[in-house]
Order: structure tokens, then sequence, then C-alpha cells
């Protein structure tokens, strides 16, 4: 998880600053789906370092920006650009079919 950032409410602001469009995890401890999704977003992270910055973000200890950014149910996957969303998944899914939905956004 080298190539992966934990944000918080604290940090958030500095990672809209990033050059690079931004992957952002919304995922629970608890969340069976989520614990499915993460190691993909690692590899993803791995697999796409220099195009995309991917980070984390703990729904339950940082609620404020899961409802700033409308995530309703987990795991949740918002790429920003320019910080702005510009693609949102939701749900679990293969890492191919993960990889689809965001290189054509990059």
């Amino acid at each position: 998880m080298a190539n992966v950032t934990e944000v918080t409410a604290s940090n958030f602001d500095e990672l809209l600053k990033e050059d690079l469009p931004v992957l952002v995890d919304f995922w629970a401890p608890w969340c069976g789906p989520c614990r499915t999704v993460s190691p993909i977003v690692e590899e993803i992270s791995d697999d796409l370092a220099g195009r995309l910055k991917v980070a984390k973000c703990n729904v339950d200890e940082n609620q404020d920006l899961a409802m700033k950014y409308g995530v309703m149910s987990i795991p949740t996957l918002v790429l920003l650009k320019n910080g702005e969303e510009i693609h949102r998944v939701v749900g679990a899914m293969p890492k191919a079919r993960l990889v689809a939905e965001i290189e054509p956004k990059l």
C-alpha cells in the first residue's frame, strides 16, 4: 500500500491539489465488499503509478467527507481531476472491469 494515501478531513484539500487524477476509495473496515476491493485498488495504484494517485477514506472516521461526496453505499470510488469529480463507481467489481471504468478517464 505504498502508493495509497490515507485521507482525512485535514489532508483532503492537499490531495485535491495533485496534478494527477485522484481515485478516492470510500470504505469501512466492517464492509465485506470493501475488503474485497481494497487489494484491487492497491494493485491499480501500482499499475497506474505516475498516471493516477490513489487514496482511501474511512467513512466511519470521516463522515463529513463521505457526506460532501454523497457517498450512500460503500465501497464507492470517486475519480477526481483538478478537484472535480469526473467519474464514480459504486460497489465491488473485478479488477479488469474497474480498470476499464477508470483508465479512459485519465
